[in-house]
């Protein structure tokens, strides 16, 4: 058993303690309180002066996909030979042996969603995982967990040099309307084969958008500009799938409407420069917007756009233009599990939930904190005390 002490506690679940104890045991978080007494067979670790909180999430990266240094050997993010490819598994393609997994323990970070890029219309399947280990299927907490889209500029590059299509939005809109619509039908004729007792054939392409039709999983769509987010809200309420709205540069033009959908938002990559033209009105007020709408809001990385241990500085520059302190650290924990479709194990210090835990000298949101120790399914992974 490890036992967690003296720290502030920030739970993300309505409760803090400005003097608490975590108890975890078996990998789960056992009980949390103002005092848990000591035993013999414990690991202890005095948290005095430091805040104790969930491992911090980044809802939307490419770590694993797209290595650190390595080039075209280690770039596996854009199948970019067919637009389409709903089939695609990040899963596949992802290498845990990639060093910045060294940098997301390092910085508290202990769940990413990451996945395919946005070179094309329909990219793949995104997975959500744990930050530390050898095997990326031990690593696996939910996959496929999201197919990614792509509206705006980037499949037109992609494609329109090539003289393929999409070379217009309209174009990009029309490819995935005609996907969804041959995998509707797919659907409802498989479905008929097996109520029937009849043989059916497979289609490995379609098989893998079934989820999102279901409304199991999201489509992840990739939109900057106010008018992609619009088109991609207009063809997830056509197909009535669930959609996260990710980036969403220009979500604060159009609040109300991001609000009215119902569909939340991951915004980012913000601390970089504006350089393309979707990105002319990038502001890290657009959190804050956004959230003050009614939006449930992430922060994300993009990484490799901002490396993905800046997170917690990203969510403090969004604090500070203004999302507030409070929901800064929800859009870094808590909100980011649940719009990834995790929170039930993850994104909050609850008993029964995966002992995913930081341990910062002090808000993670400023840039002299560090992370003191990261704690994941119960294991010490980083100790700050060690080095």
């Amino acid at each position: 058993m490890l036992l967690i002490k003296n720290g502030k506690v920030l739970t993300m679940s309505g409760k803090n303690y400005e003097r608490g104890c975590v108890l975890v045991h078996n990998g789960k978080i056992k009980k949390i309180g103002d005092k848990i007494e000591e035993t013999p067979d414990m690991e202890v670790i005095d948290a005095e002066g430091c805040i104790v909180m969930p491992g911090i999430i980044d809802a939307h990266c490419h770590i694993g996909l797209v290595e650190e240094n390595m080039g075209f050997e280690g770039d596996d993010i854009n199948e970019a030979s067919n637009p389409v490819v709903p089939e695609l598994r990040a899963i596949d393609g992802i290498n845990p042996m990639d060093v910045a997994f060294d940098d997301a323990v390092k910085a508290g970070i202990t769940g990413v969603m990451t996945g395919p890029g946005s070179g094309n219309v329909m990219g793949g399947q995104f997975v959500f995982m744990k930050t530390k280990g050898k095997c990326v299927d031990d690593m696996v907490m939910l996959e496929p967990s999201a197919v990614k889209v792509a509206f705006g500029e980037n499949p037109k590059r992609f494609y329109g040099k090539k003289g393929k299509m999409p070379v217009t939005r309209m174009a990009t809109a029309a490819l995935l309307r005609g996907i969804l619509t041959k995998a509707k039908f797919y659907m409802a004729k498989k479905n008929k084969a097996l109520r029937d007792g009849e043989l059916f054939e497979e289609d490995f392409k379609l098989e893998s958008l079934i989820p999102v039709l279901e409304r199991k999983i999201p489509l992840k769509a990739h939109a900057h500009r106010a008018d992609d987010i619009l088109t991609a809200i207009r063809i997830a309420e056509e197909f009535n799938v669930k959609m996260t709205l990710d980036h969403c540069t220009e979500g604060h033009l159009i609040s109300e409407y991001v609000k009215k959908s119902q569909f939340p938002a991951i915004v980012g990559p913000s601390l970089t420069s504006r350089s393309k033209i979707e990105l002319q009105n990038k502001t890290f007020k657009t959190p804050g917007i956004l959230a003050k709408a009614g939006v449930k809001v992430a922060i994300m990385t993009d990484h490799p756009v901002i490396p993905v241990g800046y997170l917690p500085i990203c969510a403090g520059l969004a604090a500070k233009d203004g999302l507030g302190v409070e929901e800064a650290y929800k859009a870094i924990t808590i909100n980011s599990a649940e719009i990834c479709g995790v929170s039930d194990r993850v994104g909050s210090l609850e008993e029964g939930k995966d002992a995913d835990i930081a341990i910062f000298t002090g808000n993670p949101m400023e840039v002299f904190t560090e992370a003191k120790y990261t704690i994941i399914n119960g294991e010490i992974v980083f100790s700050k005390c060690d080095k």
